[in-house]
């Protein structure tokens, strides 16, 4: 689908919207956002890549934005214009509490906005690994929050899954392709909210995986994705085994391989050497060991061995028989290959 088709799709999609379930999604005018962010002023920049920024903001109604500003002008490529209307399609279907809500955008010129609902809290790598100036962060994940996160964010990616869209004519899910600590941002109360859906790839039905160019973060990334650039819902769950892992340890994917650390100590039985420090030994035994345990078989090396997302919910919330056939599983692989996973760790040492 063209880009101005795209932007169409997504204008039908508002005017059905108004007066139906109360959506919040509508057209901004580029004034309007030059006003709420002081013309993008660079003190109300949040952070941005490459090709994009994002600015706070503040509606004349008081209430208060994040914007996805992308570079205009001879800068801007084909590839903006595509993540940014995949973005809005994909925003604009998808509606769950742990999804970032799109409020809106703007197209007008050489302009490409997103609107978003602003997270006070920032994001979950902000607190799970502060900067020097925020090292009493980590103070407000408590157990409560992490485990009320891992949750959250694991069904709104098990929603995600479940949406159909129209592609080429034909009906496809989508693969979100950068699931990260970053990329996962928490509202005042700390509830997760599952962002940034510009790396996304359309999955066709039926399709296992899709050959693409590598998208993602270091650590992150899946093996047969790295090596063989094949995309796919298990990639996904890979990352956000990792994901889990973090959220439990408090360490850095990128500084250690942290699932191979992790399923050792959990084979071992040593779930408390996994624990963060930073809790303090404030959290409960039967829960962290149940994200440890999910979190190191969503990260196997092997995607059939990977649970799917809904069975990664159920575990979560606790499906003991579940939890305990893997708990077998994951011993069992863990001393049957002990040598080439010691030997993986050992190479990238």
């Amino acid at each position: 689908m063209g880009f101005f088709s795209m932007i169409c799709c997504v204008k039908d999609l508002e005017r059905k919207k108004q007066g139906e379930h109360n959506s919040k999604v509508r057209i901004f005018t580029l004034k309007e956002l030059e006003l709420a962010t002081n013309n993008f002023n660079n003190g109300n920049k949040l952070g941005g890549g490459e090709f994009s920024s994002v600015y706070w903001g503040q509606l004349s109604n008081g209430s208060q934005i994040a914007v996805r500003r992308w570079e205009a002008g001879r800068n801007r490529s084909n590839t903006t214009d595509r993540e940014f209307a995949l973005e809005i399609e994909i925003m604009a279907r998808a509606h769950h509490e742990n999804l970032l809500s799109l409020r809106g955008f703007c197209a007008q010129g050489q302009e490409r906005l997103i609107v978003y609902d602003y997270m006070i809290n920032h994001s979950l790598e902000s607190h799970l690994f502060p900067g020097r100036q925020q090292q009493s962060a980590t103070c407000h994940l408590d157990w409560t929050r992490r485990m009320s996160i891992a949750i959250g964010a694991a069904e709104a990616i098990a929603l995600f899954y479940s949406i159909s869209y129209l592609h080429n004519h034909a009906t496809a899910h989508i693969i979100h392709r950068d699931i990260k600590a970053n990329n996962v941002l928490l509202d005042v109360n700390f509830k997760a909210r599952v962002a940034d859906f510009r790396s996304a790839k359309f999955l066709p039905d039926g399709a296992t995986h899709v050959v693409t160019g590598l998208k993602g973060s270091v650590g992150y990334v899946a093996p047969e994705y790295a090596m063989q650039g094949k995309a796919s819902k298990c990639c996904d769950v890979y990352s956000f085994g990792i994901l889990l892992l973090e959220l439990v340890s408090g360490k850095r994917t990128a500084d250690c391989m942290i699932e191979i650390w992790a399923v050792r100590l959990a084979c071992e039985r040593k779930f408390d050497e996994i624990a963060d420090r930073g809790l303090n030994g404030n959290y409960v035994e039967e829960e962290m060991k149940r994200v440890v345990l999910v979190g190191v078989a969503c990260a196997s090396i092997e995607p059939e061995k990977r649970p799917t997302m809904i069975e990664v919910v159920e575990m979560l919330k606790g499906d003991k028989a579940k939890l305990l056939v893997l708990e077998n599983l994951i011993c069992s692989l863990w001393f049957q290959n002990r040598f080439d996973f010691e030997k993986q760790s050992f190479d990238s040492s």
